[in-house]
């Protein structure tokens, strides 16, 4: 017996934000920030332990594929990766913004306590202006237009560098995942309607513009399936039989717990009877299609397709739910007794699609089904990962708009909006605000400006080719100025539209370079002019998934300023 070494006893840490653990975050942040954006920088992920390399800038897949050491890193990349699992858009956001407030209250000459105080009051502010009527930055999802829901799929399908779409195939596959949206949506409402499901179908070597949406769901082409079953099928609806327990005939599959065999009896001849015993059954009740989702006995399956029944196996678990969604039929869970004639659903037909090189059986339902199947073509399969999962958020993102139909300005406007707005209302007449926090006014300005650049920081985190950053002293967005512009230039001769593409320069607006100090101002009013321009490419974010992301980063960030110790086990 190898010998046990002692056990160790756990490693505590005082003061866990030492100064090699900010320059870590640091590292982190700038790896973050570089893939921000439309124009963000790719990065190739590959750990020492092999595994395909990744071609990426999307946080689900930078969080999940970066091995971070220190627990705080941990807890601030676990915290966003839970809201990408809730809401799918705006990871980096939370992570970059969670970054910079941690290392700017690192450089403030302030007790902890005091700016964790200070940055919570700030945070109740933001939310309660983002939610309020007067929000200058919000805009109204209006569903009689589908420009607004367009915008909403565009931003994020364009934030997504490493789909490496032309701007024709970006705004193609946008209306795609928008008309794909649109279908889940039930046409008439009731007590009993629920959104549909959009099934993505990956394609690759064709080109993006070869992407479709077709009603039903595509599912792998059997083996030798005859296609006079087809055409046989075809001229009437179908009855479908779902199973969701293996139909393999192994022992360890018919049921659960200890099973007594006589010497006389073949185990497998009796399963394989049972199994037999249905597939008459469904033959008999005119089945059309048997729908497994794990794997189907190879007697019962050339039984059945003798008799003219198709059968899918292997089907899996992710395709299940929309199956019975689509067709109205119930899983069944056993066949050890008859099969209840109330089991089958209904399919209006079937037919062999064909996309490239690749054959897929079609499940058409009726008229009012809200399933259908997104084929999603691209290049290569590096683009089409990154593309599918682009599409995934972007219909996560439409789906919640209809929970809370608004959204935000998009291209670091909202950021720099927000910015402006925060200081404009912490700078006068705040003594009962001070008094509640406990703090003097010079450590509450310098919080409430250490908050504020975080934001601005964002928003300067769009670019990344050394171009420069403008706020204007009216509305407060975000414009942009090309690195290679000439220096003597004005402001007016080197802008166009905002970050947004809300606003057009025109000569009553100044700018200030974001990130400078700047003269207090107050933003605009309202957003009505949304309604009265609508830009043919206005850049939206999900209103929902930003307001989290906006309360994870600066709760993370709080709580990992308020760390005294770490304790880790080291066994």
């Amino acid at each position: 017996m190898s010998r046990l070494a002692p056990k160790k006893p756990s490693l505590c840490s005082d003061g866990p934000l030492t100064d090699e653990v900010c320059q870590t975050l640091s590292v982190f942040r700038e790896i973050l920030k570089s893939c921000y954006g439309p124009c963000g920088r790719l990065k190739l992920i590959h750990n020492n332990r092999g595994g395909r390399v990744q071609t990426t800038s999307s946080s689900a897949v930078l969080l999940n594929g970066v091995p971070l050491s220190h627990p705080a890193l941990k807890l601030l990349a676990a915290s966003v990766m839970n809201h990408v699992s809730r809401f799918s858009d705006c990871g980096l956001f939370a992570a970059i913004l969670g970054c910079t407030l941690i290392e700017n209250t690192q450089r403030l000459n302030m007790a902890s306590s005091s700016v964790i105080k200070i940055y919570r009051q700030l945070l109740n502010l933001s939310i309660a202006y983002l939610n309020s009527e007067d929000c200058s930055c919000r805009v109204k999802v209006d569903f009689k237009s589908s420009q607004t829901l367009l915008a909403l799929a565009r931003t994020v399908i364009a934030s997504k560098p490493a789909c490496m779409l032309t701007f024709k195939e970006g705004e193609y596959i946008s209306s795609m995942v928008l008309k794909a949206f649109l279908r889940t949506v039930p046409c008439t409402v009731g007590p009993n309607a629920c959104l549909g499901k959009v099934v993505i179908v990956p394609i690759e070597g064709n080109i993006a513009q070869d992407t479709a949406v077709l009603s039903g769901l595509l599912v792998e082409m059997p083996e030798a399936l005859p296609l006079s079953n087809i055409k046989r099928l075809s001229s009437s609806c179908i009855n479908v039989a779902v199973f969701n327990v293996s139909m393999s005939g192994d022992l360890s599959d018919a049921a659960d717990g200890t099973v007594e065999i006589s010497c006389t009896v073949s185990p497998e001849a009796a399963i394989l009877e049972q199994l037999l015993r249905v597939g008459k059954q469904m033959v008999s009740e005119r089945v059309g299609l048997l729908v497994c989702q794990k794997v189907v006995h190879p007697v019962l399956k050339q039984y059945l397709q003798e008799q003219h029944v198709i059968v899918v196996d292997r089907l899996g678990s992710a395709l299940m739910e929309p199956l019975v969604q689509m067709t109205g039929a119930q899983s069944v869970a056993s066949y050890q007794s008859a099969v209840p004639s109330n089991c089958y659903g209904l399919l209006k037909d079937l037919c062999v699609v064909s996309f490239g090189s690749k054959e897929l059986l079609h499940l058409i339902p009726g008229e009012d089904s809200t399933v259908c199947s997104l084929v999603l073509c691209n290049r290569n399969e590096t683009t089409l990962s990154e593309l599918k999962i682009a599409c995934q958020t972007a219909e996560d993102v439409l789906r919640l708009s209809l929970t809370k139909p608004f959204a935000l300005l998009g291209g670091g406007c909202t950021e720099t909006h927000l910015a402006s707005y925060i200081r404009s209302k912490c700078t006068n007449r705040i003594e009962d605000v001070l008094s509640d926090l406990a703090c003097s006014y010079t450590e509450y300005q310098l919080a409430v400006d250490s908050f504020c650049r975080s934001l601005e920081s964002l928003a300067r985190s769009l670019e990344h080719d050394g171009g420069v950053s403008l706020v204007d002293l009216s509305h407060g967005h975000r414009w942009f100025v090309q690195a290679s512009s000439p220096l003597d230039s004005h402001w007016k001769d080197l802008v166009n539209s905002c970050g947004c593409g809300l606003f057009e320069k025109h000569q009553s607006l100044d700018w200030a370079i974001l990130g400078d100090k700047y003269p207090s101002l107050t933003p605009g009013e309202d957003c009505s002019q949304f309604e009265e321009t609508t830009p043919d490419l206005f850049v939206l974010d999900s209103f929902p998934a930003k307001i989290n992301a906006l309360q994870i980063a600066v709760e993370t960030a709080n709580l990992i300023l308020d760390l005294r110790y770490i304790i880790q086990d080291v066994n």
